[in-house]
């Protein structure tokens, strides 16, 4: 299946090339200074907030899709809103994000396999602050109980072997040793953060306030 451009698609969104970072073909992240243009014209938001899926799977995803297809068929002005897939997921039982049948997002395999890569930099922000935090416990920097540490580690994967694990082995060089573990990134707080804020400064001074222990 061949998607269309994104800028064509951005277009018929009131969006101009100058708003779009582009990510191949039919991929683009928008600018945050667009929000900050007045609207077009008055919208209607409709939230899929949970469901109970079907056996076939017909679930969140599946739905929303399909209503904004439904929309533009009767020749309303619509677009779906979805979050990026996780990877446990996608390679578990519940497999991929991008809907199905005839209700799907494209490119679907691009969108499932981390897509412009955010949820790897959630995650790689979330592992500088716990490695900031160890190597403190490391050179006695903070009077912090070691035992007390509360921000763990996160992966994109489902991964039962490392939901508690004993880190610092190996002798003093290696750290403190204690008992920490990881979580799923699309869990994690920074995730929360970075979905709740309303501008990069909200977004800065809410990870400020961010508590390890």
């Amino acid at each position: 299946m061949s998607t269309r451009p994104i800028r064509d698609v951005a277009d018929e969104l009131g969006l101009s090339p100058a708003d779009l970072i582009p990510f191949g073909r039919g991929v683009a992240k928008v600018e945050l200074s667009a929000l900050e243009r007045p609207a077009r014209g008055a919208g209607r938001l409709i939230l899929v907030s949970a469901m109970s899926p079907d056996r076939a799977g017909i679930g969140k995803t599946t739905v929303s899709v399909g209503l904004s297809m439904g929309l533009r068929a009767l020749g309303r002005r619509a677009a779906v809103c979805l979050r990026e897939p996780s990877l446990g997921p996608v390679f578990g039982m519940k497999g991929g994000g991008t809907g199905g049948g005839a209700a799907q997002v494209e490119p679907a395999d691009t969108i499932n396999l981390q897509l412009t890569g955010d949820i790897g930099a959630v995650e790689s922000a979330n592992n500088l602050l716990a490695a900031l935090v160890d190597n403190a416990l490391h050179f006695r920097s903070t009077d912090l109980d070691p035992c007390a540490v509360t921000w763990r580690r996160v992966m994109d994967m489902n991964d039962r072997a490392l939901r508690n694990v004993v880190i610092g082995l190996g002798g003093r060089k290696n750290g403190v040793t204690r008992e920490t573990g990881f979580d799923i990134t699309a869990a994690s707080e920074v995730m929360a953060v970075l979905a709740l804020a309303s501008s990069r400064e909200d977004l800065e001074q809410r990870l400020a306030r961010v508590v390890v222990g």
